[in-house]
């Protein structure tokens, strides 16, 4: 099932109608439609952070924190969580600094990492590469109109991300349908942020206060396509105890999931505990098979 979040209706950017600088062509070739840098920047509504594309050793934290970032009239703004994308700030996000340009970067005023001078490269209609030329890091980012960008979409090639913004799952619901399995006594889960494979489980029972939960179990874990489903994963469960759980992972919404135990038959779904915001002073992060199609 598709998760049902709020896309905003469309509001028109602000552009900067004051500056006229041209946009820097790629490494690979001229790209054939020059506009301002101001008018590529702004003209889309959000710019989703390709982050698996990243090159480079160094580190511009904004980015690699971001989900989308947009450009709006002198204001920079960015998506750092999937709890809540589609609706925080209009489908903006929070409000991260500011900019201004030269006539071939950005200059970002961060409101905690400071200046970064970013080099601006097109490489398509709706695709710009920044680069950092002091750690020479690039960052490929894809330009999207509210109205059409694919928030649910976000979420699943995310997943990782997703599952680690709560404290825990906490289990809520078991169908009749299917057989009795180990994972039936399991009623929390957790994804341990900054890492993409160790999550722990619980058997407690309707726990008031989540920093409360005794973890029986840690293990590793990860998420692969289902293939021709953009919009179911595989969430495979190893236990340090050698055993294994596996599942088909859907989203219903932005605070609850469904898991499918392949095995037996068994649906459950958990509601998540305990938001983590990642705002400004949480890890980046690292990069991963996930990718956002175009």
């Amino acid at each position: 099932m598709k998760a049902k979040i709020l896309i905003v209706a469309f509001i028109s950017l602000f552009t900067l109608q004051s500056c006229t600088t041209d946009v820097v062509v790629n490494d690979y070739q001229d790209y054939p439609n020059h506009v301002s840098l101001p008018d590529l920047m702004e003209g889309y509504d959000l710019w989703y952070v390709d982050y698996n594309r990243t090159t480079g050793n160094g580190d511009v934290p904004f980015l690699s924190k971001a989900f989308t970032v947009s450009f709006l009239g002198g204001d920079l703004l960015a998506n750092n969580n999937l709890v809540g994308i589609g609706s925080t700030g209009n489908g903006f996000g929070v409000n991260i600094g500011y900019y201004d340009y030269t006539p071939n970067s950005v200059r970002v005023h961060h409101n905690i990492y400071g200046f970064y001078e970013l080099n601006v490269y097109q490489v398509s209609s709706n695709e710009i590469k920044l680069v950092d030329p002091y750690t020479n890091t690039a960052y490929y980012l894809i330009g999207y109109q509210r109205s059409s960008f694919d928030y649910d979409r976000v979420f699943y090639d995310n997943m990782h991300y997703f599952l680690q913004e709560y404290v825990a799952w906490e289990k809520v619901y078991t169908s009749a349908a299917g057989n009795p399995n180990a994972f039936d006594a399991e009623n929390y889960l957790k994804f341990v942020i900054g890492s993409n494979d160790t999550f722990r489980s619980s058997q407690d029972y309707m726990i008031g206060n989540v920093n409360n939960i005794y973890w029986d179990y840690t293990g590793n874990y990860n998420i692969q396509n289902v293939s021709g489903n953009y919009y179911t994963k595989k969430l495979n469960l190893y236990y340090n105890s050698n055993d294994y759980e596996g599942f088909n992972i859907t989203v219903i919404n932005d605070g609850r999931i469904r898991l499918y135990h392949i095995a037996s038959g068994t649906t459950y779904e958990f509601e998540g505990r305990g938001f983590i915001p990642i705002m400004r002073n949480a890890a980046p992060r690292t990069k991963t098979n996930l990718e956002f199609k175009k």
